[in-house]
């Protein structure tokens, strides 16, 4: 299972910190019946167990909407719970070594900040990449932006199709139109917000007139 551009056009992270009247599950039924076009289990602080069983329950959620469906950096559980794939980033395996446990069926995105990373990855097997930060984010505490500049050199020294991280709202995709990026990844801009249905389709519209207008 391989990766396009179009798959990665609106890149849905959870986090369930911004769980409330609606369960994590809920959220991302809403979130991909509204057009989320890629899903990435990121939940840092839960137990192996709780994980591996609510993996496996988002999976047939994301089955059902045939959405690509990753877990954040785990690969033993990415296999356990029959995910499509696994988000690594520059601290965790190396590339090659996740593409060995995972086979060649599998998708693997790799976190990207220089141009030397970004081409390494792909060399060693990344179906995608995750560039950034764009802007800065409250989800990560050690995150340093980078250049529009470096962003769309990335994503023409490779390949393979880029996505967007770091700090993206339905405001600040204009400023990507140049980067040639396929597309962008986003937490609270879709799981904080009271409207996930408008928030989704409103973060898609930015993204096809924006990244995909040429």
């Amino acid at each position: 299972m391989k990766v396009s551009g179009r798959d990665l056009k609106l890149y849905a992270v959870t986090d369930r910190k911004w769980v409330g009247e609606q369960s994590l599950e809920e959220q991302i039924e809403e979130a991909l019946a509204a057009g989320v076009t890629f899903l990435q289990l990121r939940e840092k602080h839960m137990e192996k167990d709780e994980l591996l069983e609510k993996a496996k329950r988002i999976g047939e959620i994301a089955k059902r909407h045939q959405v690509p469906f990753l877990i954040d950096d785990d690969v033993e559980m990415a296999i356990a719970c029959g995910a499509d794939g696994v988000h690594i980033g520059q601290k965790d395996m190396p590339p090659k070594r996740a593409r060995e446990l995972l086979g060649e069926d599998k998708i693997l995105g790799v976190t990207a900040r220089t141009l030397e990373q970004a081409k390494s990855a792909w060399e060693q097997g990344a179906d995608y990449l995750g560039v950034g930060a764009a802007f800065p984010t409250s989800t990560k505490d050690d995150t340093e932006v980078i250049t529009k500049e470096t962003i769309r050199e990335i994503c023409e020294a490779v390949p393979i199709p880029v996505v967007v991280i770091g700090g993206i709202t339905k405001e600040k995709i204009k400023e990507l139109r140049n980067c040639k990026a396929a597309g962008v990844a986003v937490v609270s801009a879709i799981f904080a917000s009271e409207d996930i249905t408008g928030a989704v389709k409103s973060l898609k519209k930015e993204v096809e007139e924006n990244l995909w207008a040429d």
